[in-house]
């Protein structure tokens, strides 16, 4: 599956053909895509990680990590392992976390972005420019697991925060 056949699926996920939802620029398809692997996981901010570990670990019996403090992302994380996925949750950790803007906006928290797997970043990252998606940074970053990372613009993205992660 190509990236330009995921985002049209988000976008007519959200109910709108892709002429729509992009109505100030269109994507260009581009000459070769770099395709995707599987979705990595789901994140989810939340203003407590530690609210999150009964119903995950106790309840749904769902193995769930340690607390990690990232603080070159402004973040905590909490990881829940699934048998086809995982779900990140994400507290903020200082005042400049991107995740204290989000939960601003939505108080009890929420889905944050997602994550699909790519081989090559640099691929991904050049198909998807080159069909008009925009990117948040210029350059891929290392991400909560220490591989390449780049995050799409929702706006580009029928409204979803899309990452994308080198395994």
């Amino acid at each position: 599956i190509t990236i330009l056949k995921m985002l049209r699926r988000f976008i007519s996920a959200a109910g709108r053909p892709l002429s729509q939802a992009l109505p100030r620029r269109s994507l260009q398809i581009p000459s070769q895509v770099a395709g995707i692997g599987r979705l990595n996981h789901i994140a989810i901010a939340v203003p407590s990680l530690e609210q999150q570990i009964p119903l995950y670990r106790d309840v749904l019996g769902a193995k769930v990590s340690q607390p990690q403090d990232l603080p070159a992302h402004g973040v905590t994380v909490l990881f829940v392992e699934l048998d086809n996925t995982k779900l990140e949750f994400l507290q903020p950790l200082g005042e400049n976390s991107p995740i204290a803007g989000f939960l601003k906006k939505n108080a009890m928290g929420g889905m944050h972005h997602i994550c699909l797997e790519v081989d090559d970043i640099t691929k991904a990252v050049n198909s998807v420019r080159e069909a008009g998606v925009r990117t948040l940074k210029d350059e891929p970053s290392n991400g909560a697991h220490e591989k390449p990372v780049m995050f799409l613009h929702p706006k580009d993205c029928g409204g979803v925060l899309v990452e994308l992660e080198q395994v």
